[in-house]
């Protein structure tokens, strides 16, 4: 089996049907900080205090727009599609006089929300049929639960940490993760804090290195945090991980036997959201490391993950 179909299975895997969901007794890791009702987990670490630092660092007002397009052609793990049509609009129109005609388009869109550049909600992925905050999967099935509409704007402060001028190369490996010990390392090298409430981003050059060239290779192998780091930065109180892979994760997984260890510590333990497929190339190029973060989700009910344009303001 070849890897992007291994990774297919390992994907399949982490979802499952109504009628294959199993109640099954609530999990001792699911217990949330922000208490037993909370449903928006790390977003809880946004402040009104923290908008106004993040606007403090804004100095030159460049706009880095972080998304890149959703398209069908754009790298997707397989089973999720994208697929637009143009629909010329019943609204038909002339004007009283007959000089002014109003003819319009709209469109049907048949897509995954995860796509491109996204955020990965609460209730996309968690343990043993139990969602963040021990929420069994046969409530979230059928409900509106952990859905990505009620996730605040995350207006606060981003940071952006370069592993590739921490390795010293154009693009990590496949397979290569970094963890608490690189972190902190290319952290300190780049003059870069880590705050909670943070969003911390990281570059990896794999994006530049492989979305055009090679979609297929993009999704199915990459670079990414390993779990040791993601518990590292969780304990700092961030708000949302991201890079310009993927998955966010370190794919092969550090554990063979643990696919997707660090969604499940981010998503379903903590509530720490996940930033996927994050252009930060730009960032990189001008060495911009601390800016102000802006992403407000489309709020489209009971979606699980959600297609963004984040910006970053430096």
């Amino acid at each position: 089996m070849g890897p992007v179909k291994r990774l297919a299975a390992a994907v399949a895997m982490s979802f499952c049907s109504e009628g294959a969901i199993a109640q099954v007794a609530e999990p001792d890791w699911a217990k949330s900080p922000y208490g037993e009702e909370d449903r928006l987990g790390a977003a809880n670490n946004l402040s009104p205090e923290g908008v106004v630092a993040a606007a403090g660092l804004v100095k030159t007002g460049k706009v880095y727009q972080l998304g890149v397009k959703t398209g069908p052609d754009t790298p997707a793990y397989p089973g999720r599609e994208y697929i637009v049509e143009r629909i010329p609009s019943a609204a038909d129109i002339t004007s009283s006089d007959g000089s002014e005609r109003v003819t319009a388009f709209d469109e049907k869109v048949t897509l995954s929300m995860g796509i491109g550049t996204q955020i990965d909600g609460l209730a996309h992925l968690g343990i043993d049929n139990h969602a963040y905050n021990g929420i069994p999967y046969t409530e979230l099935a059928n409900s509106m639960e952990l859905h990505t509409a009620d996730i605040p704007p995350f207006v606060t402060r981003g940071v952006m940490i370069d592993m590739t001028k921490h390795f010293g190369v154009d693009a990590l490996e496949a397979g290569q993760a970094f963890n608490e010990a690189e972190i902190r390392a290319a952290a300190d090298a780049q003059g870069v804090t880590i705050n909670k409430g943070d969003v911390v981003l990281f570059h990896t050059g794999w994006m530049g290195a492989k979305m055009e060239s090679d979609p297929g290779g993009f999704v199915a192998t990459q670079p990414g945090i390993g779990l040791g780091g993601a518990g590292y930065l969780i304990s700092l109180g961030v708000v949302a991980i991201g890079a310009d892979t993927a998955a966010l994760e370190v794919i092969p997984f550090e554990d063979p036997a643990r696919a997707f260890a660090v969604h499940q510590a981010m998503l379903a333990k903590t509530g720490t959201y996940i930033l996927e497929t994050i252009d930060t190339r730009e960032l990189a190029a001008d060495g911009l490391n601390e800016f102000m973060f802006v992403a407000a989700p489309p709020r489209f009910e009971g979606t699980v993950q959600i297609v963004v344009n984040p910006v970053a303001i430096g």
